[in-house]
């Protein structure tokens, strides 16, 4: 069997992913991207770039970029996450319940995913745009108790999900289940594993509650930065095998994502914007 990768082509990729994390200080912005070398820039918009280089030949790579959007559809999903006069971008309330949930007719996008694997980071990375927009994010796992509401505007709704597993609210199940099944505008959620250890079996919980209600999913792969890319193609590929072998709703492209370096955080704003009918022509 071939291998996935190869040490020499590890070994001469290894080093620009490591001189783009030290360099990057603030890529928050599409235009800070645009200043990049083109090798860079490839590199914080589509993560997956840097995997590529490490597969052999052979391995089938048509699920690795299913959503490709262009710079300039990308800079236009951007313009959501930018706040104006007119187009206000705030932490809207908490909810601990569904009948404690504000009743919004626009869309909607939710964020699970385990205690500590970053969520309220990636919140906070997407909303980076935002001055002074409150996105609490602790060090302790398990601090995100509620559902936490941001308001983008009249284009959607993002909600900070309370985490699950270690440390998770006793109501969890209760109260996420309940949201997932009920809540009518909701246009996708997004199921966040940490890169550096791929799926757990909680995650497997989370996965058989959307199979189970039949709600649209996208899994996203945090904390990209913290992992050698031996270490993150192997996730990467074994994610992959189990969205084609063990799920119905899930999209098949994995979303690679830094909230340190803003690698991927682009190309998944842009994301959000389509699913959302805020982008309808994007690819």
């Amino acid at each position: 069997m071939r291998p996935i990768f190869s040490t020499s082509r590890l070994l001469r990729t290894c080093f620009p992913i490591w001189r783009l994390h030290r360099t990057a200080t603030s890529l928050a912005s599409v235009q800070d991207v645009l200043k990049l070398q083109e090798k860079k820039r490839n590199s914080v918009v589509f993560p997956v770039s840097d995997l590529e280089k490490l597969l052999s030949p052979d391995i089938d790579k048509t699920n690795f970029r299913l959503f490709s959007p262009s710079i300039e559809e990308i800079t236009e999903a951007e313009s959501l996450f930018r706040p104006t006069a007119k187009h206000v971008i705030d932490y809207v309330t908490s909810a601990v319940r569904m009948d404690h949930t504000p009743e919004l007719q626009q869309p909607e996008v939710c964020f699970i995913g385990r205690s500590n694997v970053g969520k309220s980071s990636l919140i906070k990375a997407l909303f980076a745009l935002v001055p002074g927009i409150q996105v609490r994010v602790s060090k302790t796992p398990g601090h995100t108790k509620k559902m936490n509401f941001f308001k983008v505007g009249k284009a959607f709704t993002l909600v900070d999900m309370p985490g699950y597993g270690y440390k998770a609210p006793e109501d969890f199940a209760e109260m996420v289940e309940a949201y997932i099944q009920e809540r009518r505008n909701l246009k996708r959620t997004f199921l966040l594993v940490d890169g550096s250890i791929g799926i757990q079996k909680a995650d497997l919980i989370a996965v058989e509650m959307c199979e189970e209600f039949g709600i649209p999913y996208v899994m996203v792969m945090t904390k990209i930065d913290r992992s050698r890319p031996a270490v993150l193609v192997r996730q990467f590929m074994q994610i992959q095998d189990f969205i084609k072998a063990q799920t119905l709703g899930c999209f098949p492209q994995p979303f690679l994502v830094s909230s340190l370096h803003f690698s991927g955080i682009h190309l998944l704003r842009c994301f959000i914007a389509h699913v959302t009918g805020n982008l309808p022509k994007v690819r």
